[in-house]
């Protein structure tokens, strides 16, 4: 090891020239700061009992022209209409209090919003605008405790990130059983943002689950040849991630009856075989299709109440009974994509309860949905690889690098 030094003469401070400069500068004056062009920008959360007038209040909004106008609008009741909790409202306003402009987001489009504007000496205008996005990148990982959910929420990821997840993986992992205290997961998605404040989150470009010691990935992958049935989510090496059908038709329930041979029936009180998955879930949950079909039976068929029958691609067809009811436009010969909500549980036919009854069948034969081996879905082809390595390296590389991490990143 080789160590370098400079150095130089010692210099006797009191023979360096000095020489002393008084210098006058200007002070701002009081209408630098505070004339009537100054512009106050102030957002405000919609709270529980809140009048427009009480929130303008709580912008510094001190414009009693600006109230009657919002008033008698037409376009502006939906500012009373639609002031619900927890929505931003955004207000500019002069030195003081006059407003300027008010934004506020619509129910009707997410990207709409109600854009109130002064017009100098003639009033206000209102119109609906669209309003500017931003979207970043947000990198986040977390750790099962007791469920997806509380994992997410500790993490500040958002509900629809943890569905999209479940969505993702849910051919590989049943999170109703198969989740483990200690199990790791690493996500990369987007975040919509207005003002700086997120929106929305958007779609989920690659994310990683470790359960029980085994690694999941994914990323998604557009195709840029505007394929739609080739862009999806795809591990490293573009073999699909989804399978052709999905573990469960719920998003998240608990099982209250499994696959049986012989199990005693709490209606007709005898035994009998059970050759599906019961799911115990609340009057109205949204059923998905777990695979791509076509509706084959959707009515009322004994036992099982009220039933739709899909037939899937192959011999393969599912059931799911005791709905409550169909989504809208249902019928035999509509096609529906997995995931797709086709019904809502309830509790019709002979049903002890709300819950659904879920089947699985190959070539009319009752198969255990939780143990049988799921086809996937088709891989990329040869000439679809370059272009998925070169959209998808970059996220995957991410995933290492925030992997073992406890952290929240936006780019």
């Amino acid at each position: 090891m080789v160590a370098a030094f400079g150095t130089v003469a010692e210099v006797d401070e009191d023979r360096i020239p000095r020489h002393e400069v008084v210098e006058r500068l200007a002070t701002a004056t009081q209408s630098d700061t505070t004339g009537d062009e100054a512009v106050f920008l102030r957002e405000e959360r919609v709270q529980r009992g809140d009048t427009v007038a009480r929130l303008l209040e709580r912008m510094g909004v001190d414009d009693p022209a600006a109230l009657a106008f919002l008033k008698g609008d037409a376009n502006s009741q939906a500012l009373f209409r639609q002031l619900s909790p927890g929505r931003n409202i955004t207000a500019r306003t002069g030195a003081r209090g006059d407003l300027q402009t008010l934004v506020f987001p619509l129910n009707g489009g997410k990207d709409r919003a109600l854009v109130v504007e002064r017009q100098g000496s003639r009033g206000f205008t209102s119109t609906e605008q669209g309003l500017a996005f931003e979207t970043q990148v947000v990198m986040r990982t977390a750790e099962i405790r007791y469920s997806l959910f509380g994992a997410t929420d500790a993490a500040g990821i958002p509900d629809t990130v943890a569905t999209q997840l479940a969505d993702i993986f849910g051919g590989d992992i049943d999170f109703h059983r198969d989740l483990r205290r200690g199990d790791r997961l690493a996500v990369i998605y987007e975040s919509v943002n207005y003002l700086g404040r997120p929106v929305r989150s958007g779609r989920i470009l690659a994310a990683e689950f470790v359960n029980n010691g085994r690694a999941y990935r994914a990323a998604w992958f557009a195709d840029p040849a505007g394929s739609e049935d080739s862009s999806g989510y795809y591990t490293a090496d573009g073999k699909n991630i989804r399978k052709a059908f999905l573990r469960s038709p719920l998003e998240f329930s608990r099982i209250t009856s499994g696959f049986s041979s012989s199990r005693f029936h709490p209606i007709l009180q005898k035994w009998r075989a059970h050759r599906g998955i019961d799911y115990g879930a609340p009057t109205g949950t949204r059923v998905k299709a777990t695979g791509t079909g076509t509706v084959e039976y959707a009515g009322t068929q004994g036992g099982y109440g009220k039933v739709i029958i899909l037939r899937h691609q192959g011999r393969y067809t599912t059931l799911y009974g005791h709905l409550s009811g169909f989504a809208p436009g249902l019928h035999k010969g509509t096609r529906v994509a997995q995931g797709d909500v086709i019904g809502f549980v309830g509790a019709t036919g002979l049903a002890s309860g709300p819950h659904l009854h879920y089947e699985f069948r190959v070539g009319d034969v009752h198969q255990n949905p939780l143990a049988v081996a799921l086809p996937s879905a088709p891989p990329l082809r040869a000439e679809q690889l370059p272009s998925f390595r070169a959209q998808t390296a970059p996220r995957l590389a991410r995933l290492d690098q925030i992997r073992g991490f406890n952290l929240a990143q936006a780019d």
